[in-house]
């Protein structure tokens, strides 16, 4: 029997679809589950998007594909930039790639070496410390806190770097929180990142959900991503899209060209047929979604209010994404606890707040991108369950 590398040894893959597969599996078995555990927008793609999808494929559009991206795609995403962050990237700071997740991977790769550092919030995607793990980069995990709304402290950020860091990572909206930093903190960071001369991935898939009237802030328009600042997007969470793997990257031109050349070894190109429903994304009608970023802030206050009637459970009020992310100490379980209690007792699936860092214990994710009746319904059995255990 052959043996396995160092690298497949690291692998630790994304426990959301591990739980998935449990939840599925109860469903089998005839129990009824509400899904609360993967951040997949309920609603389905624009059917504008669909039907370009559908032509694209009928002109025969099913052959290879620049690697770098359509540049008729890379155009409309510079175009979006210019509309929203109020710069220019050139042609060359634009990768289109299969899904925004991959691009954490290849800038990763592409900016740091083994044993060096990158800094993370904690809590915080589960990517990042999966990606982190299997390229043998250390993860400096700095702590964020419920009293602070789960906001990443630049003070904290500037004591966690060391001559080893490569890149500071910030998320918001972030996941699992639903934290929105403000304008100064973003800023902050930016000036440490340059003060230090290291990279700073902003993730920025969740940046057109944001509710309370708060602004979103990125650091890209500092060096309009030539320096340092690299830009991770895409369109699976505003278009309903995340089965389609459609994302891109703005940054320097240098670590932007060998994130492409990372893509082309790997997987060659992204199917310019999906590429085709992305143009049609950015260029149709967007009134579909604000509506849908307006039932997303229903959806929200109705499962923070549902949450905060639950015994031992308390809720923030987060400011963006789609999470809530309640704390769960005062039911004396811990998170691990919770989850299997809800799952089995109450026929709830949410996600452990541990497997999202540290900082995640005592706590738990739950995805509310789903109608307003399986929230009502999930309130109900969770507070049954409590009630009666």
């Amino acid at each position: 029997m052959g043996r396995l590398s160092d690298l497949s040894r690291r692998l630790k893959g994304q426990e959301m679809f591990t739980i998935l597969a449990e939840a599925n599996e109860l469903e089998r078995s005839g129990k009824e589950i509400i899904h609360f555990e993967l951040g997949d927008p309920h609603f389905s793609t624009p059917k504008n998007i669909t039907d370009a999808c559908k032509i694209a494929l009928d002109s025969e559009m099913t052959h290879y594909a620049p690697s770098m991206g359509l540049r008729e795609l890379r155009i409309l995403v510079i175009d979006k930039i210019n509309h929203e962050r109020g710069f220019k990237p050139n042609l060359e700071q634009v990768l289109i790639s299969a899904g925004a997740n991959v691009q954490l991977h290849y800038a990763l790769a592409c900016s740091t070496n083994p044993g060096e550092e990158v800094i993370v919030p904690d809590p915080g995607f589960v990517s990042y410390y999966s990606i982190l793990d299997k390229l043998g980069i250390k993860a400096k995990r700095v702590p964020t806190y419920e009293e602070n709304e789960f906001r990443l402290n630049p003070e904290d950020v500037r004591e966690a770097i060391t001559s080893k860091t490569r890149m500071i990572i910030i998320n918001s909206p972030n996941n699992p929180t639903g934290a929105v930093m403000n304008e100064e903190e973003i800023k902050e960071i930016y000036n440490l990142a340059k003060e230090k001369d290291i990279y700073l991935l902003t993730d920025e898939i969740y940046s057109k959900i944001i509710y309370d009237g708060l602004k979103f802030s990125s650091p890209s328009i500092y060096d309009e991503c030539k320096e340092r600042t690299i830009i991770i997007d895409g369109f699976s969470k505003e278009y309903a899209m995340t089965g389609w793997r459609l994302g891109y990257a703005i940054g320097p031109k240098d670590i932007i060209t060998k994130m492409g050349l990372t893509l082309e070894t790997e997987s060659s190109c992204v199917p310019p047929f999906i590429q085709r429903a992305g143009m049609e994304a950015l260029t149709g009608s967007q009134k579909i979604i604000n509506k849908r970023i307006s039932e997303y802030h229903q959806m929200r206050d109705a499962i923070v209010n549902g949450l905060n009637t639950l015994q031992g459970v308390s809720c923030l009020n987060p400011r963006g994404a789609f999470y809530v992310f309640p704390n769960i100490t005062e039911t004396g379980m811990t998170s691990r606890e919770f989850y299997n209690f809800m799952l089995n007792k109450a026929g709830v699936a949410l996600a452990p707040g541990d497997i999202f860092g540290k900082q995640g214990e005592g706590y738990a994710r739950l995805s509310y991108s789903t109608e307003l009746s399986n929230i009502q319904e999930a309130i109900g059995r969770m507070d049954k369950a409590l009630k009666n255990r």
